[in-house]
C-alpha cells in the first residue's frame, strides 16, 4: 500500500492507498515542529493500529512538507519504517505540469499537488482554493499549466488573532451565520470570518478567471475548513478534501 503524507504548518494528514490507487483511510494530527523521527514513527504507528491496519503493509510513501525542520525527521521516520527513502515532493521535478511561473522552485509542493490532482479529476482549466493555515488559490490554464495564484492569511489564523487580542470573543464557533448582518457578537464575528473567507475566495476567483479569459474553469474546495466556508458561498463547484493527498500520491508514481 501506498502512504501519501502532506505536513502543513499548522496539522498533517496522512492518506493509505491501495495497490489500485483506492484510497483505504486518513489520518490528521497536528504538526509539532519539535517532533523526532521516533515520536513521528510512534504516532504513526498508533493510527494503523487503532485501524486494525501494520506498517508493514505500507511498501511505498510520498512526502509533502512545508516545514522545513520536519522534512528530515519524517525522511527518516518513513525510511526505518519501509526500508527504503520516501519520495519527497519538489516542485523542480517534472511531474509531467509546466509551472509557468519565473520561478517554479518558489512553489510549496502542496500547491503543485493541488493543481496535478484537479487536473486529473477535473480537467484544465481548473482553480482550486485550498483552505489551510494560509487560504491558497491556485490556478492551472487551458493548456493543463500551473499559473500561479493568491496565497492569504487563513480563516482559523485570522481567528486567533482575534480572538488573542480579544478574549470574550474565543468561545465563538466557527460556523457559517445564517445572514451576513450579525445581530449580536457571535454572528457578526462568524460573519466576519466564514463569510469574510467566502466573500474573499469570490473576489479573487472572478479577477483571476477575468485576467486569464477562463470563465468556464470548475471551482474546487479543499482543505480542512472548506466545508464550513462552502456553507457561505455557491463558488464551488465539488468539495474535494483528500485532493493534496491524491496529488502527493500521482506525483510519486510518476517519478
Amino acid at each position: 500500500m501506498f502512504l501519501a503524507i502532506d505536513v502543513g504548518n499548522t496539522q498533517t494528514t496522512l492518506g493509505l492507498y491501495d495497490e489500485t490507487g483506492a484510497p483505504v483511510t486518513g489520518w490528521r494530527m497536528s504538526t509539532d515542529a519539535t517532533d523526532t523521527s521516533d515520536m513521528l514513527h510512534s504516532r504513526v504507528w498508533g493510527f494503523f493500529a487503532k485501524d486494525g491496519f501494520s506498517l508493514s503493509d505500507v511498501d511505498q510513501a510520498g512526502l509533502a512538507c512545508v516545514v522545513p525542520v520536519l522534512s528530515r525527521a519524517w525522511c527518516k521516520c518513513l525510511t526505518a519504517t519501509l526500508g527504503k527513502e520516501p519520495h519527497v515532493i519538489d516542485p523542480r521535478h517534472d511531474y509531467g505540469l509546466e509551472v509557468d511561473m519565473p520561478n517554479p522552485g518558489q512553489v510549496g509542493a502542496d500547491r503543485i499537488a493541488n493543481a496535478i490532482a484537479a487536473r486529473t479529476s477535473y480537467g484544465a482549466p481548473v482553480i482550486v482554493v485550498d483552505f489551510g493555515t494560509a487560504t491558497n488559490i491556485d490556478v492551472v490554464d487551458a493548456r493543463g499549466a500551473y499559473r500561479g495564484g493568491t496565497i492569504s492569511p487563513g480563516l482559523m489564523l485570522s481567528a486567533n488573532a482575534l480572538f488573542s487580542r480579544a478574549a470574550k470573543l474565543s468561545s465563538v464557533p466557527i460556523n457559517v451565520p445564517p445572514a451576513a448582518l450579525g445581530t449580536d457578537t457571535e454572528t457578526a464575528v462568524q460573519s466576519g470570518l466564514v463569510i469574510g473567507a467566502a466573500v474573499q475566495a469570490e473576489g479573487l476567483v472572478a479577477r483571476i478567471k477575468a485576467e486569464l479569459g477562463i470563465e468556464d474553469a470548475p471551482v474546487i474546495g479543499t482543505g480542512g475548513l472548506a466545508r464550513t466556508v462552502s456553507g457561505a458561498t455557491d463558488l464551488f463547484d465539488f468539495i474535494d478534501p483528500d485532493l493534496t493527498l491524491r496529488g502527493i500520491y500521482e506525483m510519486s508514481l510518476r517519478a
